[in-house]
């Protein structure tokens, strides 16, 4: 062995590790932990990452979600430069689950936890993000707030509104997912998460999502189904919208809930995934991060 090799080597390994560590130690002080108090008294699960200093977009989840289904854009090397904010919706995740059917039962409910999520962030103008109940948020928050707060709304397969013509049928799914038998919703939250993919994930992905779905609370799941969802946030937003859709959903109709959307907002503009299920972010993620990335940029030029 070349003694002087090894030992001129040494500094320069005690400096890779050195440099390694404080790359680390930056990355996880880019991430913040906090909860904030909805009006109502409920504790939200407040989550950050990113670019303190960057273009804020604020990432909403859908039913039986969490913020970890945006794990793929928080790793996205398209996004690294913005500041990535997301929360657990009450009833979910890490979040506060209120008993009384009308916490989640009322649009305007989950409008406010969005609300004081911004304010309390601080968030200037972010960009909303919201994934199926994640645009219903939005919408109420639209209607109930206005769009002053914020620069500009993506709809990821969205619900636009709750009606027939708008989200496919699967009734024993959504039976079971109010059932009392703990086996029979488990395998109820298993068949509806299938439903959110025509691309299934891999299975450490479907299986940490599944593990956040039997989080959430049964009393939100046997409300939520007939939330009110206000039209008219959608209908008077002047931000920029834009509708990405994955157009081989099972659980929403791409095709009438477009169609939908832009009657109520023709300005809206409108990207569909050919080859995407209800979750193209996680279908297709570097794609999404990049059409996030151009879409935030238009409408926040740095």
């Amino acid at each position: 062995m070349n003694l002087f090799f090894t030992r001129a080597r040494a500094p320069y390994s005690l400096m890779l590790a050195a440099l390694l560590l404080a790359a680390s130690s930056l990355l996880h002080a880019a991430d913040k932990r906090y909860t904030v108090a909805a009006p109502d008294g409920v504790e939200l699960a407040v989550q950050e990452s990113g670019n303190p200093d960057g273009p804020a977009i604020l990432l909403i989840h859908g039913l039986l979600g969490s913020h970890m289904n945006w794990d793929a854009q928080r790793a996205s090397p398209a996004l690294q430069g913005y500041r990535l904010i997301s929360y657990d919706l009450r009833g979910h995740g890490l979040s506060g689950k209120p008993r009384a059917p009308g916490a989640y039962r009322e649009g305007r409910r989950w409008a406010d936890d969005l609300a004081a999520v911004i304010a309390a962030s601080g968030a200037d103008k972010p960009v909303l993000v919201g994934w199926s109940l994640g645009a219903a948020v939005i919408s109420n928050y639209l209607a109930a707030h206005g769009d002053g707060a914020v620069a500009g709304a993506v709809y990821v397969n969205g619900v636009i509104e709750l009606n027939a013509a708008l989200i496919p049928p699967h009734p024993a799914v959504y039976r079971d997912l109010n059932a009392t038998e703990l086996a029979t919703r488990l395998d109820a939250q298993r068949a509806f998460l299938a439903l959110c993919f025509h691309t299934r994930p891999a299975q450490a992905v479907f299986e940490r999502m599944l593990g956040g779905a039997a989080m959430a609370s049964w009393d939100m799941q046997a409300a939520v189904q007939s939330m009110d969802i206000r039209l008219d946030g959608l209908e008077k937003a002047r931000v920029p919208v834009l509708l990405l859709y994955g157009a081989r959903d099972a659980l929403v109709n791409t095709g009438p809930a477009v169609a939908r959307a832009r009657q109520l907002n023709p300005r809206a503009t409108q990207t569909i995934y050919a080859d995407s299920g209800h979750a193209p972010f996680v279908e297709e993620p570097q794609r999404f991060a990049r059409d996030l990335a151009r879409f935030v940029d238009a409408v926040k030029p740095r």
